[in-house]
């Protein structure tokens, strides 16, 4: 943690929008009980989509727009190309780490530690992406998103998985399920698969690259109408394009297809664009104020929640009747369910979850405390 005296500018918009989308994984990923959830707030069984399997895409494509503005601000600094690959490398290897250990809290048992993860992704993702970025040029990151997608796309539906055949998009015996169990046996989210495998981060570095090419247009000469207009478009035919592919390639989540990657894009375009015609263009941003607070310190509140949500899970108390329970179980019970019921209670739980971290991250703003990497 560090001490900082002043932000470099920001775009506010993509404070926004990073914001809102860390309250929304906060909020999924929290429930008082896994067991009552809406719909809306659960991810997709296989395929299809909900809106939670917008957040984790979401974050990436945002991660995608914010190096263009942090790798032009270092350029305009002075540095090489050089400096900003060590720079990513680093930072890469930073973010890896921070997930590995997140994973293993408290216990670190290492025969059965998940190596592959939310921050790991992120980590491998940024790091491809931004190599990609600083050695090519605009044109190349559009032809290496594309390539990615296609290659994937081909690699998924025609390269054949012993004893399942070519072309299975189903939970067993796709090849991204296939090769996670060769390389990750022992160490994965289930038993036999991961969704954040191995095979399935090639087009989520698309989704990235994506995230690039929209900050350099948003960095380009043209007008905030234009901008917001070809944001529009672009978001649109993102949709499209990926509702038309999932016929072939269906919408999924958990292999991250090239169909998913196309319409998540597409969705973050038209809210990025929302927010920045909102708060950039038309000054109105009162109302993303708690958002500005999250979107200014995400890996502080996204590793903090985490950790603390584990702890209430680990911590076991004792009920009246001698049974024992966890100290998160019981909070749930006790505060929400016990007058809310069982479903609205647990949404009630995930709510004041999020406002408890918002708290925390005002008083971190106010000490201009953030974690950096």
């Amino acid at each position: 943690m560090t001490q900082v005296p002043s932000l470099s500018p920001r775009l506010r918009s993509l404070d926004a929008f990073r914001g809102l989308t860390i309250a929304g994984m906060i909020l999924v990923n929290n429930p008082g009980s896994w067991s009552h959830i809406y719909a809306p707030l659960e991810h997709a069984e296989w395929n299809g989509w909900t809106p939670t399997d917008l957040i984790f895409p979401f974050f990436l494509f945002i991660v995608g727009v914010a190096m263009t503005f942090s790798f032009a601000r270092r350029r305009r600094e002075g540095s090489s190309t050089g400096d900003l690959l060590r720079k990513v490398i680093w930072r890469s290897v930073l973010i890896v780490a921070i997930g590995l250990a997140l994973n293993g809290f408290p216990h670190y048992h290492l025969a059965t530690l998940r190596y592959p993860g939310v921050l790991q992704r992120i980590g491998v993702v940024y790091l491809f992406a931004g190599a990609i970025y600083v050695t090519t040029g605009r044109r190349g990151h559009w032809m290496f998103a594309g390539a990615l997608l296609t290659i994937y796309f081909v690699l998924m539906k025609f390269v054949p998985v012993p004893g399942y055949g070519r072309g299975v998009l189903e939970p067993e015996g796709n090849l991204a399920q296939y090769l996670d169990l060769l390389a990750f046996k022992g160490h994965m989210w289930r038993k036999t698969w991961d969704p954040e495998g191995m095979l399935s981060t090639i087009p989520a570095i698309a989704t990235c690259l994506l995230g690039a090419v929209t900050g350099d247009w948003l960095q380009s000469g043209r007008t905030g109408r234009g901008k917001v207009v070809g944001l529009i478009l672009a978001g649109v035919a993102g949709i499209v394009a990926g509702l038309v592919l999932d016929h072939w390639f269906p919408i999924n989540k958990n292999l991250w297809t090239s169909s998913y990657v196309l319409f998540t894009a597409g969705m973050a375009l038209v809210t990025l664009a929302f927010c920045y015609w909102l708060i950039d263009l038309r000054g109105v941003e009162r109302w993303a104020r708690p958002f500005f607070v999250f979107g200014a310190n995400p890996l502080s509140v996204f590793v903090l929640s985490g950790l603390v949500a584990r702890l209430l899970s680990l911590w076991v108390v004792r009920r009246p009747d001698g049974s024992t329970t966890a100290l998160q179980g019981m909070i749930y019970d006790r505060m929400f369910a016990s007058w809310a019921g069982l479903l609205n209670g647990s949404l009630l739980f995930a709510i004041c979850y999020v406002l408890l971290w918002l708290a925390v991250m005002m008083l971190f703003e106010r000490k201009r405390w953030y974690l950096r990497v």
